[in-house]
C-alpha cells in the first residue's frame, strides 16, 4: 500500500490526517507510514523526504496540542477508553512526572506511543502552561521526526534492489528500535521516581530527627523536682 502510495500527490494530506490522529488516539501506526515511506523514497525519490518531514511535524504537532486542548475540555474521564485500568494507570504515571519534570517528560513522552498521548491529555487537564508545552512539543516533534526518516533512510539504502524488502526491513528495524527505546525511557523515568522517593524519605528523616532534637532540648530545661515547672 505504502509502495502504491508513495508517487501519488494525495499521500501528504493523507498523511496529515495520518499524524494528527495518531497525537491524540493511538489508533494509527504514525512510526510505520514515516519509516515505511522514507525507505521507499530512498529507491524511487518519491516521496519527497522534506514534504514526508514537513508532513509529519505540522500533523504530530496538531495532534499533541489537540490532546492537550481535550485534556483541559473534557477531562481524563468522558470516554469509555479513557476509565479502562491500563490507561488510568498511564495517566497517574504521566501526572506524577509531570509535577516534577515536565520539560524533560514532554520530549521524552513523544517516543514512547501511548505515553505521550497520555502526557498531552494530562498536561492540559492539570492546566500546564500551553505555551511552554507548545514549545517543548515542537522540539520533540521535530526529533522525532528526523529520527523517523533516519531509520528509514538508513534501513532502505541497505537493500538497493528490492524496495519492499527495504520496506520490511526498516519497518521491524523501527519496531525493535522503538522498544528499545520505550523500555529504556521508562527504566530511566522509574529511576528518577526512584531517587525522588529516596531524597523524599532523606528529608523526612532528617525533619523527624530534628523535631526529635528540639523535643529533647525543650525537655532538657524543665526542673522536674518543680510539679508547678
Amino acid at each position: 500500500m505504502l509502495e502504491h502510495a508513495a508517487g501519488q500527490p494525495w499521500i501528504y494530506p493523507v498523511l496529515l490526517v495520518f499524524f494528527f490522529i495518531d497525537g491524540f488516539a493511538t489508533i494509527l501506526p504514525s512510526e510505520t507510514a514515516i519509516v515505511g515511506l522514507s525507505a521507499l523514497a530512498m529507491h524511487r525519490g518519491e516521496p519527497n523526504l522534506w514534504l514526508l518531514g514537513v508532513t509529519a511535524l505540522v500533523g504530530a504537532m496538531a495532534g499533541d496540542n489537540m490532546a492537550y486542548m481535550l485534556g483541559r475540555k473534557i477531562g481524563l474521564d468522558r470516554w469509555k477508553w479513557m476509565r479502562k485500568p491500563k490507561v488510568q494507570k498511564m495517566f497517574a504515571w504521566a501526572h506524577y512526572e509531570l509535577d516534577r519534570r515536565g520539560a524533560v517528560l514532554i520530549f521524552t513522552a513523544r517516543y514512547i506511543p501511548w505515553g505521550r498521548v497520555a502526557v498531552n491529555y494530562v498536561a492540559g487537564q492539570t492546566g500546564f502552561r500551553h505555551r511552554t508545552f507548545f514549545f517543548l512539543d515542537a522540539f520533540a516533534c521535530f526529533t522525532w521526526v528526523g529520527y523517523s526518516i533516519g531509520v528509514g533512510s538508513l534501513a532502505g539504502h541497505w537493500v538497493h534492489n528490492n524496495p519492499l524488502l527495504g520496506v520490511g526491513i526498516a519497518v521491524a528495524f523501527a519496531v525493535v528500535l522503538g522498544v528499545i527505546v520505550d523500555h529504556s525511557l521508562r527504566w530511566w523515568h522509574k529511576h528518577l521516581e526512584k531517587k525522588d522517593a529516596e531524597k523524599k524519605h532523606a528529608a523526612s528523616t532528617e525533619a523527624a530527627a530534628a523535631d526529635a532534637g528540639t523535643a529533647v532540648n525543650a525537655t532538657a530545661g524543665v526542673d522536674r523536682t518543680n510539679p508547678a515547672g
